[in-house]
């Protein structure tokens, strides 16, 4: 069988890619050590009807199909499996709808987080899932895994935004599932299934979420702390004292070093760990959480804090966030963590994580959207010291042992992908494994959409 053949005869010809060196290309995503096999060929669909014809031809050939939106994830998700068709969604990247007074917006799986956001934007209309790679992930791959962001500690996650999902099933038939209006429970909510099943369950081709009100403006509250522990009583102490941030973000040194060695920033001399906040409450109530947040980092420990009152300056301070995963990239092989535990209890994993990297002689960096419990510990090794990989992968599973002894989960928005498989085996009880196969089973009869992630 000419499998790329049979591809061109159902979708236009130079939507199909088997140039070697272009399909290298689609093979993997960011997941470090997460592992990835040659695909037959990518196909770059323009339209639902495509996506339903090569679904339909490979159902018909027992071929796996994986999708694949900017390729930004952390967990191996997308990667490729062997003789696999990759479904490469960057050619749907169509805003189709943006409704004011509904308030939602109907949009293709390939459209960029920030892109979508910034549509909305002229509408006085706000997307609030924000992952840190929101310039370049779309909204397809962050429904796959049910992505959070910055600001979910107060505004939610993806699937807080999913109404509606357009989707071709392991059959090859295309359903929709969800509502556009603001109520409703008829039957199983299917669309929230699909939500965070990775491209497990079906392949989205639309998404209809859910919009807010032009975002109110922010007051930003940022500490220096000398330690990630002391930081971690300050981010529970703002847990205890009642108020909710629209953002609370951790960042240690290992981080802020990167950053400056990249892009000069200066912030590394000034602090051990930065934990920054902010508020959106509007008028005098926003004004008292920000002197209560600010009055919860200097009982933590803080060794400098206060309310910003330069919005350039504080808007740099969380461009150094988002900038932390890539800086340290430039250091060596990153292998990211994405635990999730009781805000209450984030100082202990904080400090579990820190035992961790010293029994294991391991680089952690510490990344965190604090404010919700979620930690990025980022493990780096030097190019090509396998003994080094060996022992950041010991002390992955590590982490992980610890969040769950904690009561935590093992992801908290990167999904299971490859990386996590054994860890979720850990977290929930074989019945509940049972459950998750045998909804697969239902739903992709087949076993052709990504199969082996999330659990084998």
């Amino acid at each position: 069988m000419d499998l790329v053949a049979r591809l061109r005869a159902v979708v236009p010809a130079e939507h199909v890619l088997d140039d070697p060196d272009v399909v290298e290309t689609y093979l993997q995503d960011h997941a470090e050590w997460a592992p990835y096999a040659q695909a037959v060929a990518v196909v770059r669909p323009r339209s639902t009807e495509e996506v339903q014809a090569v679904v339909r031809l490979a159902a018909e050939h027992r071929v796996p199909v994986v999708p694949r939106g900017a390729g930004t994830g952390l967990s191996g998700g997308a990667n490729a499996i062997e003789g696999c068709i990759v479904i490469a969604f960057e050619a749907m990247n169509q805003v189709l709808e943006i409704n004011r007074a509904e308030r939602f917006a109907v949009v293709r799986p390939g459209v960029v987080n920030d892109d979508l956001r910034a549509e909305c934007a002229v509408h006085d209309l706000w997307y609030p899932p924000d992952p840190a790679s929101a310039q370049w992930s779309t909204i397809g791959g962050n429904v796959a895994t049910n992505a959070g962001g910055l600001c979910c500690v107060k505004y939610g996650v993806t699937r807080d935004y999913v109404l509606g999902l357009e989707v071709v099933t392991g059959r090859g038939e295309v359903v929709r599932l969800g509502r556009r209006t603001a109520k409703g429970v008829a039957g199983y909510d299917l669309c929230g299934l699909m939500v965070g099943s990775e491209g497990t369950l079906g392949i989205i081709t639309e998404i209809t979420v859910r919009l807010r009100p032009k975002r109110l403006a922010e007051r930003t509250i940022a500490g220096y702390f000398d330690s990630v522990v002391a930081a971690g009583e300050a981010v529970s102490a703002v847990s205890v004292s009642g108020v909710v941030p629209s953002a609370l973000e951790l960042v240690d040194r290992h981080c802020l070093e990167a950053v400056d060695a990249w892009k000069n920033m200066g912030l590394s001399t000034e602090a051990n760990v930065v934990l920054l906040g902010r508020v959106d409450t509007p008028g005098q109530a926003g004004e008292d959480e920000a002197t209560t947040m600010l009055r919860c980092f200097e009982a933590a420990g803080a060794t400098w804090a206060a309310v910003s009152s330069d919005e350039q300056e504080a808007e740099a301070l969380f461009d150094a966030r988002r900038l932390a995963y890539p800086a340290l990239e430039r250091l060596g092989p990153v292998l990211t963590e994405d635990v999730c535990v009781p805000k209450a209890l984030v100082p202990e994993m904080l400090a579990r994580i820190e035992k961790t990297a010293a029994e294991h002689d391991t680089l952690i960096a510490n990344i965190a959207h604090a404010g919700d419990g979620n930690l990025h510990p980022l493990l780096i090794t030097p190019i090509g010291d396998e003994d080094a990989k060996r022992r950041a992968q010991a002390a992955f599973e590590d982490i992980i042992s610890d969040a769950i002894e904690l009561g935590g989960t093992v992801t908290g928005e990167h999904g299971i992908g490859l990386l996590k498989r054994a860890g979720l085996g850990r977290e929930v009880s074989p019945a509940v494994l049972d459950m998750h196969r045998a909804v697969k089973a239902a739903l992709d009869p087949l076993n052709i959409l990504n199969p082996g992630k999330i659990f084998t």
